[in-house]
């Protein structure tokens, strides 16, 4: 179970393609605190601290962390979202000391970056956020980039990719910006970026360089285990409590008034959860004759709500870029396993990986 807060709705950043509401609502220490005593279940929990920009809360983040750590046997793990901007040494000394991940986002080649991460005067921010991932790698070599593409900068996605990875990035977290106008022309540009990339990836498996690229990597796993679920189980792997203390699906939906689940004070409305849990799990006619409903993402419900505005209909262009994805990584994963890529085996086969790779790291440093 992961709980989301969302600290504020502010944010020092004007990007062109966010999609949230941004105001000046601050999530108060005791909503936080009634969030967490109210929703999080079981013996282990994740934290996430959300914006917004999070850390324009960062006494906070350090006081819900020094709570939550009084709250024995249960047990919390703890990462931030960030836009790099202001992360600075001193937070990330800290976050080190307390355990506490850090997951920072870069659009990749400086023109994409800056034509949409912006700050309020329109600038671009590309420099800032160089400087934050660069100190961010120097104390933490795995952490997590997310990487948005609009389809106004499809063409310059695999020279974003090969220049993050050259900055240090070994753990890549891609999304579409599925909500930007997307054409035919942008759809086949980004299919001949994807081409290149699978060129680039295999090199990486061939020279053992560790990289994950989850538009290849996560398509891969559902292919070597095609009995595991494509399910988002909305609002019930992840709650995203607002500012103001009311409880959500997940994070697109904060702020959604139709899609409340409950508040930090009453605690979960199990009835509502349920019921647009049920709603985003049913069949979608679209997808009934596709070979590949049981592993795209057409479940995924902040996906749905993002780009057709209901949980309940699958967007065209959703299921194109599905379509135009799987075919290049699964050839990918073929070449790699009848070359029986040692990496390549290690890596999708052996549920120990995670763990041999991070002590393998360990005494390489």
């Amino acid at each position: 179970m992961h709980l989301t807060l969302h600290l504020t709705d502010r944010c020092n950043l004007a990007c062109r393609y966010c999609y949230a509401r941004h105001g000046t609502a601050d999530m108060s220490f005791e909503t936080a605190v009634a969030a967490i005593e109210k929703c999080a279940q079981g013996p282990n929990c994740g934290i996430i601290f959300f914006g917004g920009e999070p850390l324009l809360r960062q006494a906070l983040i350090w006081r819900i962390m020094d709570w939550c750590e009084t709250r024995p046997p249960q047990r919390f793990h703890y990462k931030v979202t960030t836009n790099g901007t202001l992360l600075d040494d001193a937070f990330l000394d800290e976050a080190l000391e307390r355990g506490l991940h850090v997951a920072l986002s870069h659009d990749g080649a400086r023109e994409a970056h800056d034509a949409f991460r912006v700050w309020p005067d329109g600038g671009g921010t590309c420099a800032a956020v160089d400087d934050a991932l660069a100190r961010l790698l120097r104390k933490r070599p795995y952490s997590p980039v997310l990487m948005t593409v609009n389809p106004e900068m499809a063409g310059r996605f695999a020279e974003g990719v090969r220049e993050l990875q050259a900055k240090g990035v070994q753990y890549l977290i891609v999304s579409m910006n599925f909500a930007g106008p997307w054409t035919d022309a942008a759809l086949r540009t980004l299919e001949k970026e994807f081409r290149k990339l699978a060129d680039w990836h295999e090199e990486n498996y061939r020279k053992e360089r560790k990289f994950y690229f989850s538009p290849f990597d996560k398509r891969i796993a559902s292919r070597v285990f095609p009995e595991r679920s494509n399910s988002c189980q909305l609002g019930k792997r992840q709650i995203s409590v607002g500012p103001d203390g009311r409880l959500f699906p997940c994070v697109q939906f904060a702020g959604r008034d139709e899609y409340a689940i409950g508040t930090a004070e009453t605690g979960i409305d199990e009835t509502r959860r349920e019921e647009i849990y049920r709603r985003n799990e049913r069949d979608k006619p679209e997808c009934a004759d596709c070979a590949l409903e049981r592993r795209c993402h057409n479940k995924c419900g902040c996906l749905n709500l993002q780009t057709t505005g209901s949980l309940d209909r699958i967007s065209p262009v959703l299921c194109e870029y599905e379509r135009l994805v799987f075919p290049i990584a699964d050839r990918l994963a073929e070449r790699l396993y009848q070359t029986r890529n040692a990496m390549f085996l290690h890596r999708h086969y052996n549920p120990a990986f995670p763990v041999l790779s991070f002590l393998e790291d360990l005494g390489a440093s």
